[in-house]
């Protein structure tokens, strides 16, 4: 048509659009992150000074750790006998078995099975009745015998007058002289069987020969006992006071305690002032004292040990036959600067036994030690501890080794009496 524009197309009238609305939608966000941008400059954040470090005062610094206080003591300086601990048993003095010693019945027991009962104390009663009869004939026969005799000693002295008048023979007299001889033999005869019959009467009551505890009764009365033949006991009684202590040395034992003598040898009365020294093995320490009896001659080749037996009172009866008993017998030497210490003190480890002892310094020190016997509740130091220095006994985790510590001195006795009561020191 002649006159008129040409018109635009729908698409690019679109896409000019689109366009358009993007670049307006970049100018946006540009002018948003500048205008951030501008405010944070503009307006600057203030920041608060960090306070300064609060000041340590003293009173807060650790300080050097406190030594602890500990007792010591010193070892204890004395005599002290060198012994040997050995075991072995308790054994009866007399133990006898009771037999009957004439035939008859038993009639009666005097005694309750376990009684303890005195010397000459009636047990046993066996028929009597026999026995006073057979005694009364025995004096009958005495009083006949002194008859005869009497009879021949008259007969003689009127024949003895006879001969010299010539009126009778020598053969009269002898006759009559033989008379009174067998008279007064059998006069002798008949005041024996007097005895025996006595003495077989005796028999008949059976009775303690000690002082001791009868055990139970062996046979019922009514049995016969004594018969021919028959030694059946009707009971056992065992003396418990005094008592003896027996044990065996060993060879080599033997032969210190002679190397410790030296050339002395003992007499039988120097044995028995030796003092042995018995604990049973629920006692602390030895508290039964008594001394040897008996030493065997010879050693026993079979088990190569010497038989010792000591005796001891026991009159409350604590230790009975066969006992299991700790003995205590001294080996001939004495130590006169031997050193105590309270068995307390003592520590053990892999190393052995040790003490802890404290230098000039007071500063703790570990130092093992041997040991000997223990005398009166004390442990003999024989080796590695001096007088001079100080054992720790008590608050003994305190005491490191290397450590320093205050030391409080004290008593083996304060000690030794603490322990007794149970307090420690």
């Amino acid at each position: 048509m002649t006159g008129q524009r040409p018109g635009r197309s729908p698409a690019l009238t679109l896409a000019a659009a689109a366009l358009a609305g993007g670049a307006m939608l970049c100018i946006a966000a540009l002018w948003s992150l500048w205008s951030d941008v501008d405010a944070t400059a503009a307006e600057p954040r203030i920041v608060a000074p960090a306070s300064p470090p609060a000041a340590v005062r003293p009173a807060q610094l650790p300080g050097p750790a406190a030594a602890a206080p500990v007792p010591v003591v010193l070892p204890k300086l004395q005599s002290v006998t060198d012994y040997i601990e050995i075991t072995g048993n308790a054994a009866a003095v007399n133990d006898v078995k009771l037999i009957a010693r004439v035939t008859g019945y038993l009639e009666g027991i005097h005694y309750q099975d376990g009684q303890f009962v005195k010397k000459g104390d009636l047990l046993f009663t066996i028929q009597k009745d026999p026995y006073k009869q057979q005694l009364e004939q025995a004096r009958a026969q005495v009083l006949s015998a002194q008859a005869a005799l009497l009879h021949a000693k008259t007969e003689l002295a009127r024949y003895t007058k006879l001969v010299k008048q010539d009126a009778a023979t020598q053969t009269e007299v002898d006759h009559w002289a033989y008379e009174r001889a067998s008279a007064a033999a059998q006069l002798q005869s008949a005041l024996a069987q007097v005895s025996i019959d006595e003495v077989n009467l005796g028999y008949t009551e059976v009775r303690a020969p000690f002082d001791g505890i009868a055990g139970k009764h062996l046979i019922d009365p009514g049995n016969v006992v004594g018969g021919e033949g028959q030694q059946a006991a009707l009971a056992e009684i065992t003396q418990l006071d005094p008592i003896y202590v027996v044990a065996n040395l060993s060879e080599q034992t033997v032969l210190k305690i002679r190397q410790n003598l030296g050339q002395h040898r003992m007499t039988l009365a120097d044995l028995h002032k030796v003092p042995v020294d018995v604990g049973l093995s629920n006692e602390q320490g030895f508290p039964h004292r008594g001394t040897i009896e008996y030493v065997a001659p010879q050693l026993d080749p079979a088990t190569g040990t010497l038989l010792v037996r000591g005796i001891l009172p026991n009159p409350d009866r604590v230790l009975l036959p066969g006992f299991f008993v700790r003995m205590r017998l001294p080996m001939g030497r004495v130590d006169k600067n031997a050193l105590l210490v309270p068995q307390r003190a003592l520590q053990t480890d892999q190393g052995g036994t040790y003490l802890l002892v404290l230098n000039e310094n007071d500063i703790v020190a570990q130092r093992y030690v041997q040991l000997g016997p223990v005398v009166n509740g004390l442990q003999v130091v024989t080796a590695g501890l001096t007088p001079e220095e100080r054992v720790v006994v008590g608050d003994l985790w305190r005491a490191a080794p290397g450590t320093k510590v205050v030391p409080q001195p004290t008593t083996i006795e304060a000690v030794t009496r603490a322990a007794g009561g149970g307090t420690q020191p």
